[in-house]
């Protein structure tokens, strides 16, 4: 029996070349990354090219390759630009052009920065005007996703201000050194130690400098003095170095603990790499909201606090958007006085756990926590569950970070000597209990309990886990998204932009 097959040749030549549209479904994902990327307003980034010159491949082609590639899970520039020559959805989305790798990274890492935003606005008035979102609900949650830098390239503020005191100790030892080789100066005066060496100077890159010179000026006039010509070189090429090295390391660092030489603006901090381990790598802490696993907005932060970052956070979606949602969903992560006072002032209901709002279990040490003692507001005083009296001492200003003032008041009990309860209630206390209350975070505590323990509440609050973590799990588990591929704050910044354009693309894919 005859055995048939189709034909194959592969040299075989065609009337007219095959039509990439024709190789295509209709409706395949790549579809619809294009036609999504034509609805939305990309103005902000044609316009951050000069003009003039030679031709450049448009930024919309560029922009959806660059999205599709997300979409695919492929983030390296070089392997974007070969499937720009061998798969067809990428030829046809390119409509044919091949732009290499460093076209690719160009526009990821120069031409979208400072543009992505108004990219990411766009989307969400076209998601909004589509019925896809509302912008009413915003769960909020953050996540480490790790820099794209060496792990062992860390400096740690702690060990730079160790080095530095050792090496002011040093600089100090050698200045009373060269003091006394310098008998003009000794003459002037006696004993005592110059005024660089009083206990208000601080010992820098400055004052090295300037005892160099002064060293070279007892050389002109002894130029065979030994000892000034070794006090010199040990100034020169010891000294200066590294304290011009350790005040740059502390410029770098500002407020935070640590930074990684590799990507200065990343800052060491936990990253689970699984579930169960967790590893101190360089990272960016990503703050995301989201609507039905939609992404609502995005922020990059190097302080890898949550309750620290939530006003940056909402400060960045209302430029990035121009609103902010109506009702904020978070867990005890983000629970802090000054974080309720810029949702009341921003006017968002709060849907936020406090610290200690999940906690059931009750210890016999939990009796004499500040929350059992009875407040009388006409004497302005507690009582303790033993019946002690805590009386108002004094008040006093707290001021944050961000500039925050927390006003606390202390309340002190005299009569805690003879109690039966002191070792559970006040141990360490010599004088007797003291509390100490805002009132501001107080009643803060009781709107937020009362929103929280409601109908809606609870409801909103079982929402939140499968809503912000599910889009996590759908970037860092399905498309293994875990780790940056530029370096800088504001390259990440776009990077990141494009993930929330992709996956919101995703989402709307999978809508329809």
């Amino acid at each position: 029996m005859a055995k048939l097959f189709k034909d194959y040749t592969q040299d075989q030549c065609y009337l007219f070349p095959p039509n990439l549209n024709e190789l295509i479904p209709e409706n395949h994902l790549v579809r619809v990354v294009s036609d999504f990327i034509d609805q939305i307003d990309i103005s902000s980034v044609i316009n951050s090219y000069p003009g003039g010159g030679s031709s450049t491949y448009h930024p919309r082609m560029l922009l959806k390759v660059l999205v599709y590639a997300y979409v695919e899970k492929i983030y390296s520039g070089r392997r974007i630009a070969k499937a720009l020559m061998e798969n067809v959805n990428f030829m046809w989305l390119a409509g044919g052009n091949k732009a290499d790798f460093r076209t690719i990274n160009r526009f990821r890492g120069e031409r979208i920065i400072g543009n992505i935003k108004s990219v990411f606005s766009s989307m969400i008035e076209y998601l909004i005007d589509s019925g896809y979102i509302s912008f009413e609900k915003y769960f909020l949650d953050g996540t480490t996703i790790e820099a794209n830098a060496r792990r062992s390239s860390y400096v740690w503020k702690k060990n730079t201000n160790r080095h530095k005191n050792n090496l002011e100790e040093n600089v100090k030892e050698l200045f009373k050194k060269v003091d006394r080789i310098t008998e003009a100066e000794n003459a002037e005066y006696g004993d005592e130690d110059l005024e660089e060496l009083g206990e208000n100077v601080v010992i820098n890159s400055e004052t090295i400098r300037e005892k160099i010179e002064k060293v070279n000026q007892l050389l002109n006039e002894e130029p065979k003095n030994r000892e000034a010509k070794k006090a010199k070189r040990k100034l020169e090429r010891d000294y200066l170095p590294r304290m011009e090295k350790y005040e740059e390391q502390l410029e770098i660092l500002g407020e935070r603990n640590s930074y990684s030489k590799t990507d200065p603006d990343a800052t060491m901090m936990r990253v689970k790499p699984n579930l169960r381990d967790a590893v101190v790598k360089p990272a960016y802490n990503v703050q995301i909201g989201t609507e039905d696993q939609f992404f609502l907005g995005y922020s990059i932060h190097n302080n890898p606090v949550d309750i620290r970052v939530m006003g940056d956070h909402l400060e960045q979606v209302k430029d990035m958007v121009g609103k902010v949602p109506e009702i904020l969903i978070a867990e005890a992560g983000y629970g802090s006085e000054e974080n309720y006072h810029i949702l009341e002032d921003e006017d968002i209901l709060p849907v936020v756990k406090y610290r200690g709002y999940d906690k059931k279990r009750k210890t016999e040490k939990d009796k004499y926590k500040a929350e059992n003692f009875i407040y009388d507001e006409e004497s302005d005083s507690f009582t303790c569950p033993e019946g002690k009296q805590l009386y108002f001492d004094h008040e006093k200003e707290e001021e944050r970070r961000t500039g925050y003032i927390v006003i606390r008041r202390e309340y002190q009990c005299r009569d805690c000597g003879a109690c039966p309860a002191k070792l559970l209630c006040s141990p360490n206390s010599k004088v007797g209990r003291c509390l100490t209350v805002s009132w501001e975070w107080e009643r803060y505590k009781h709107q937020a309990k009362k929103i929280l323990d409601s109908e809606e509440g609870e409801k909103l609050r079982k929402q939140r886990s499968c809503d912000v973590e599910a889009v996590f799990g759908m970037i860092k588990g399905n498309r293994q998204f875990r780790r940056f591929h530029v370096r800088g704050i504001k390259k990440v910044e776009a990077e990141m932009g494009i993930i929330c354009i992709a996956h919101n693309i995703l989402k709307t894919a999978a809508v329809i």
